[in-house]
């Protein structure tokens, strides 16, 4: 009999939620940066167990909105996780701090239907987490906990099984062999982000959008892709382009290189830089990344 069903992981910004997804998959399918907040949208990826297929959804991180794309982003993270099988709440275990294990408004969930997982432990000593565990997860609102380091893998392959046998009876959602369903637009330009935000993110602010204006599929197998990069001031553009245009270059290239090996085929990959004022106020952006733009 197979089993299929939704798995939506939240959680603070930083808190690991791209790594444990594309760990649970075994692939990449979300971006992972040093950079909190980046996962703008939600991103599914496809994890199976023996005859379970599990359809993990990456949310944005649940924090304080403040901005136009704050709320959206929060108010897709809450839509999820509402509509999930289940809910795998994610708390950075080396900050110790127990605010983040409390399910924001909007989230609270039967406490068989939340899991609380512990991250990073690989961070914090062993002696040092049982305190943390009996601390947070007293509260009662989830229904188990989970030690795990998303990023090496610890305690991670014992959260997969038992998320499998959560899930309900059902015919599966996708084919066999497919890990995601973000369309190759969005992928490309999820992929320049991570490279962006990794080449310069301690001088870069959350100001920078990337829209794939071209993709074009050419005659000997490879793949030609073009890219907006938006900021919303000049000096922000002088900075992603860098001295003599090598900062946009070194980014390229990276992105250039981990798409190929995604799509197994040669990728072109063309960038341009563009001032764009506010354009995180653009209805027709949130529309392509799925977020309400009125939330």
């Amino acid at each position: 009999m197979t089993r299929a069903g939704f798995v939506a992981v939240i959680g603070a910004p930083n808190c690991g939620k791209s790594t444990l997804v594309n760990r649970l998959v075994g692939s990449k399918v979300s971006i992972v940066t040093r950079k909190v907040q980046t996962t703008r949208f939600p991103i599914r990826g496809v994890a199976v167990e023996g005859e379970t297929q599990m359809v993990l959804v990456d949310t944005p991180g649940i924090f304080a909105p403040r901005r136009r794309l704050d709320r959206a982003m929060v108010g897709a993270a809450v839509q999820h996780a509402r509509e999930a099988d289940i809910v795998v709440h994610l708390v950075d275990a080396s900050s110790g701090q127990a605010a983040q294990a409390v399910p924001p408004e909007g989230l609270k969930r039967p406490a068989n239907e939340m899991i609380l997982a512990f991250n990073k432990i690989d961070l914090k000593p062993r002696d040092a987490l049982l305190p943390i565990t009996q601390a947070l997860f007293g509260a009662g609102a989830h229904g188990e906990v989970f030690m795990i380091s998303a990023l090496d893998g610890d305690g991670v392959a014992a959260l997969k099984s038992r998320l499998a046998a959560l899930m309900p009876p059902s015919p599966w959602f996708y084919p066999a062999d497919q890990t995601g369903d973000l369309p190759v637009r969005m992928l490309a330009a999820e992929i320049t982000r991570e490279k962006l935000y990794d080449r310069v993110h301690q001088e870069l602010p959350y100001a920078a959008g990337i829209e794939t204006t071209g993709l074009q599929e050419k005659a000997d197998g490879s793949i030609r892709i073009e890219q907006t990069i938006f900021v919303e001031r000049q000096g922000q553009r002088a900075i992603v382009i860098g001295r003599d245009g090598q900062t946009l270059k070194s980014i390229g290239q990276a992105s250039r290189r981990e798409l190929a090996a995604i799509l197994d085929r040669p990728v072109h990959l063309f960038l341009h830089v563009k001032v764009k004022e506010n354009w995180s106020d653009d209805r027709g952006l949130y529309q392509a990344m799925g977020l309400d733009f009125d939330a």
